[in-house]
């Protein structure tokens, strides 16, 4: 039995994670999928890594998982934990020293944004999160994510330069989303390489695929554990 530390990304809970875990629960294991603190803006990478450390208690066999914004937070978590593995799903890739706030620019982020968004018509990066979040999330489950919404992560957190000196020494995953519109699968799959050498896996869906596609992410979940062990 593997134990799933499952992280959310940014304005949203615990919650987003829970279609995967039934799925990886009917395959046998344990998950943890917390709610990061919010609506203090006081509050950092660090507290938020406590907050998983936390729910994760003397849990053994521990693959950690980010999603989006989770991806600055999850190996901080992978660092602390004796974890056997840690994959990004639609994760941002931090580097050493680098503040949230900035990597939207240093990742290149706005230009493969702005590129995409020529393509498809404006899909990419549209204002409305049904169309660039949810687009393919059936309505119920979107309407009942966007009732969720908090303030999270803090201005503190954003702000402050990513505390790890290097990226922790666990196998390391990552996940592209092929129809995200938020995070385009070509500007993560090149960022994947760059930052952390690596090429990375796809599963069909958009940047909610946790809502949309959780069998396809639960298995691939577990095949990553399965092949590190």
């Amino acid at each position: 039995m593997t134990t799933f530390a499952l992280i959310h990304g940014g304005g949203d809970v615990g919650w987003s994670w829970h279609l995967v875990a039934a799925a990886l629960a009917a395959r046998g294991h344990d998950v943890v999928a917390p709610d990061l603190p919010a609506d203090d803006d006081a509050l950092t990478l660090e507290d938020y890594a406590d907050a998983v450390v936390a729910a994760v208690g003397d849990r053994r066999d521990v693959v950690v998982v980010g999603h989006s914004f989770g991806g600055f937070t999850a190996p901080i978590v992978a660092a602390r934990l004796p974890a056997d593995a840690l994959v990004l799903l639609a994760g941002m890739i931090p580097t050493p020293g680098e503040p949230p706030e900035d990597w939207w620019e240093a990742s290149g982020y706005g230009l493969a944004v702005g590129e995409q968004s020529a393509r498809d018509g404006g899909l990419t990066g549209n204002d409305d999160p049904y169309v660039s979040f949810y687009h393919d999330v059936p309505r119920e489950l979107a309407d009942a994510a966007l009732s969720r919404e908090r303030a999270h992560p803090s201005a503190a957190a954003m702000a402050a330069p990513w505390p790890l000196a290097e990226w922790p020494d666990v196998p390391t995953r990552f996940i592209v989303c092929a129809d995200d519109r938020f995070f385009p699968a070509d500007f993560l799959r090149d960022l994947a390489r760059r930052r952390l050498g690596i090429l990375a896996d796809e599963v069909p869906g958009g940047h909610c695929a946790m809502l949309s596609r959780p069998e396809e992410i639960a298995e691939l979940l577990v095949s990553y554990a399965d092949e590190i062990r």
